[in-house]
């Protein structure tokens, strides 16, 4: 490796200090940077343990981040990208159903703020919070009006 080269824990820390990365993705990024096998799992090992590698932070990163404009589908996915364990990722995602109504209603009304006037109206507001990951009931209360509690 050159001198004027970061190391491969120094290139980990640049890409955490912009945010929360999970393990996978550093593997995934780093992994051309590289020199001897097992040499970045090593490094990923020495920051996990030091807490500077964190599945739940990353975990409450994108909840906190994509909340406020998509459903619990495409959290799911996105957090299903990332590469976190299954139990993270359930879990976060029953909790994020327990809002969905309320961050439908903001997204919508943000968007559209009021009920549909025809059917072409009506399936255009549907198709746009389907695209934002809302579930199908969450959705269909709430452009049909019937999402009063």
């Amino acid at each position: 490796m050159a001198l004027d080269q970061p190391s491969l824990k120094g290139r980990a820390l640049r890409l955490l200090s912009g945010r929360e990365h999970s393990r996978a993705e550093l593997e995934r990024k780093l992994q051309r940077f590289e020199d001897a096998p097992g040499s970045l799992a090593l490094a990923l090992d020495d920051l996990q343990a030091k807490g500077f590698i964190s599945e739940q932070r990353v975990v409450e990163s994108v909840v906190h981040r994509r909340a406020a404009k998509l459903g619990a589908s495409r959290i799911k996915m996105e957090l299903q990208a990332k590469g976190l364990s299954p139990d993270a990722v359930a879990a976060a995602v029953t909790r994020l159903r327990a809002s969905e109504l309320e961050r439908a209603r903001e997204v919508w009304g943000k968007k559209f703020g009021h009920p549909p006037e025809d059917a072409t109206e009506r399936a255009r507001q549907m198709r746009f919070l389907a695209s934002r990951g809302f579930g199908g009931d969450t959705i269909h209360r709430l452009v049909s009006g019937g999402d009063d509690d």
